[in-house]
């Protein structure tokens, strides 16, 4: 696993070159491979229009990254702020980031930041002892569990790579480089990064949002400071070009982002700060606060204080019902390390048919506890959690409460669960950000204006503007 987290996320060089990059045939198979299961574990491919304009920027700085035509560029569909490169110049930005810039150069700098990493080829990790840190003694010492290893390697490459300051530094002014030769405004990046501060500030202000997400993913693996951004633009000022001597074409930008689907995908059900929340299968569960939800279309990972990992999923009942369930997971989890059940209940998880197990796993590092839940979801499937803790029982607690926080949702409940989606609205001369604020779908509908927009409620609006709404998709 180790060797894969050194090569699926590509870090950042020192240094820039103007001759034309050529990705071997090794480089391009390992990103092939990798495709399709990043994708099942990011959230899929978004399939819209979007897609193919994120494409089209992306060759546009391909190019000026001396890549052309070796790259391929996906639109992601999930609502984490996010954008990573695999080996093979396969690039990746979430539409979550996508609706939170403010132009189409803004976009074009993380897109040229990421092809950064591949024209240096910085493929080794460098901070492998924080990883072991981050996830406790749990996938050190793990072998022989498919599912575990799977925990364990989500855990670490989506939440815990770090890039050292001066890659950063480096791949920003590849980026800004790249902007300046594709005919970009170079002053983007530095706006950019702007953006993603207004999202820290905003994900703060969520109601029901504890420090545990407090800010972006992209953030978390690219370090986001005030002088990281102050230097972005220095890199600009650098160049001789005045701020907007290039285009930003952010009105390109705002007619292909009008529609845009808003947070979390209605077929993978909803996340509200530490609430999972299903409309079709008519779930729900809220985990304790220190825990963060990360969707995607097949599970709901799970990760918890002190390292704590685990998922959320659901699936057939084979003969023998909800006991032969928890016995076939028991045992997919284990594999081939040694396992004792210390625990079994059948009991009722508030109204819910439910089987509880709890498990300890000899590993080198000592015994390892995994909780498992098996729910009765009706109709001949069930739901059920997997969650790993450190050796200490310190988190028997949260990890319990977790587990009996699962319910079923009623009609009307799962009715309010309803799609959002990004719409771009021309100022009138009678509204002022206050009267747009109030036609927000959001919790913290103020908070989500300036995020979206770079506006406070307080600041003047100029009649014929165009500015980022949040409202129901009216046609759900």
């Amino acid at each position: 696993m180790a060797a894969l987290l050194g090569l699926l996320l590509v870090g950042c060089g020192e240094a820039a070159t103007d001759q034309p990059v050529r990705i071997t045939e090794d480089e391009r198979a390992y990103g092939a491979e990798q495709h399709v299961a990043l994708l099942a574990e990011f959230g899929g491919a978004y399939q819209a229009e979007e897609a193919r304009y994120v494409a089209t920027i992306g060759e546009r700085m391909a190019s000026a990254a001396g890549l052309e035509g070796q790259c391929s560029f996906t639109l992601v569909n999930s609502d984490v702020v996010n954008a990573f490169a695999v080996p093979g110049c396969f690039i990746y930005v979430t539409r979550g980031l996508v609706a939170i810039v403010g132009s189409e150069a803004e976009l074009a700098s993380v897109l040229g930041h990421e092809l950064g990493h591949i024209a240096a080829r910085h493929a080794q990790r460098q901070e492998r002892r924080s990883l072991w840190r981050r996830l406790g003694v749990i996938a050190v010492g793990l072998s022989g569990s498919e599912r575990l290893t799977r925990l364990a390697g989500r855990a670490a490459q989506f939440f815990t790579l770090r890039y050292s300051r001066g890659q950063e530094y480096a791949a920003d002014d590849h980026g800004i480089r790249y902007l300046q030769h594709a005919g970009y405004d170079v002053h983007a990046a530095a706006a950019m990064l702007a953006a993603l501060g207004r999202q820290e500030r905003y994900m703060s202000a969520r109601a029901g949002r504890d420090s545990a997400r407090g800010i972006p993913e992209w953030a978390l693996s690219h370090p986001l400071t005030q002088h990281r951004i102050d230097r972005a633009g220095a890199t600009a000022d650098a160049t001789g070009l005045a701020d907007d001597a290039l285009p930003e074409n952010t009105d390109a930008y705002l007619s292909e982002i009008d529609g845009l689907l808003y947070g979390d995908d209605p077929e993978q059900g909803f996340v509200t700060g530490r609430r999972f929340a299903h409309p079709v299968m008519r779930v729900t569960f809220e985990a304790p606060p220190g825990f963060t939800l990360t969707n995607s279309p097949q599970t709901i990972r799970l990760q918890g204080p002190g390292g704590i990992v685990g998922e959320f999923g659901g699936g057939a009942l084979p003969p023998g019902g909800l006991d032969r369930y928890a016995e076939l997971l028991a045992q997919q989890t284990a594999g081939d390390v040694p396992a004792e059940v210390a625990a079994a209940e059948r009991t009722a998880v508030n109204g819910t048919q439910a089987v509880l197990l709890q498990m300890r796993l000899a590993v080198r590092q000592g015994t390892v506890p995994v909780a498992i839940a098996v729910y009765d979801g009706g109709d001949g499937q069930a739901y059920h959690m997997v969650v790993i803790s450190p050796p200490a029982d310190a988190n028997a607690a949260p990890v319990l409460a977790l587990i009996r926080s699962f319910r079923r949702l009623s009609a009307a409940e799962a009715a309010q669960l309803r799609p959002r989606i990004v719409r771009v609205v021309q100022v009138g001369p009678a509204d002022t950000a206050s009267t747009l604020i109030s036609r927000m779908a959001d919790s913290t509908p103020a908070a989500l204006f300036e995020l979206l927009n770079g506006k406070s409620a307080g600041q003047p609006l100029r009649p014929g503007e165009r500015v980022k709404l949040v409202t129901y998709d009216e046609e759900s």
